[in-house]
């Protein structure tokens, strides 16, 4: 069974979509005892870092997730989540990837909006990704590149476009509007 987290951020539908297309069946859950059995979770997420956090901690999440066994795949704002700490609001994470989430510079090319490919540095989720592929991508805070980036996408500055730890991994930009590049990786994720 594949379980989404239920937490106040956006893409969860689009992200179930995506996951019923391939083939899987999911359900969208904080039931921390049906996240404890998932095959997989996925951490999906467009929104604000403190407010999100809020709410994990609240439900227990924030002690479950980084626990967790199985594959847990993050996804933008569940990326960002899934790091030390975040500039936006100030927020303590999960403290899953060692690194922190900053802002980008003020430009009138915040936020980071629209298609964009990535330079793989090695990947087990990026399987079968070609060097022109392009992902979509919506967010104006990034994670700094660390020793468990394993793609980067160069837009202002370099940042982590794909981050792999053990049994977790995540996305900066969203697997789930990215056309066939992006099925390729949820594909790819779960079938670890």
């Amino acid at each position: 069974m594949i379980a989404i987290i239920k937490y106040p951020a956006g893409n969860i539908t689009s992200v179930e979509n995506a996951v019923n297309r391939l083939g899987y069946e999911c359900v969208v859950t904080d039931d921390i005892e049906v996240l404890k059995n998932a095959d997989k979770v996925i951490f999906p997420g467009v929104g604000e870092a403190s407010t999100a956090m809020k709410y994990l901690r609240e439900k227990g999440l924030d002690k479950l997730i980084p626990a967790l066994t199985q594959p847990v795949l993050g996804i933008c704002l569940g990326q960002q989540l899934m790091c030390n700490f975040s500039e936006e609001n100030n927020t303590e994470c999960l403290n899953i990837f060692n690194t922190v989430v900053k802002k980008f510079p003020p430009t009138e090319l915040v936020p980071h909006m629209g298609w964009n490919n990535i330079e793989i540095l090695q990947s087990r989720l990026l399987k079968g990704i070609l060097a022109n592929d392009n992902f979509y991508f919506v967010h104006s805070f990034y994670a700094e590149p660390c020793e468990n980036t394993t793609a980067i996408c160069n837009y202002i500055l370099p940042f982590s476009a794909v981050m792999e730890k053990d049994n977790f991994y995540s996305t900066q930009f969203h697997p789930e509007k990215s056309a066939d590049a992006g099925e390729k990786i949820l594909k790819n994720f779960l079938e670890i």
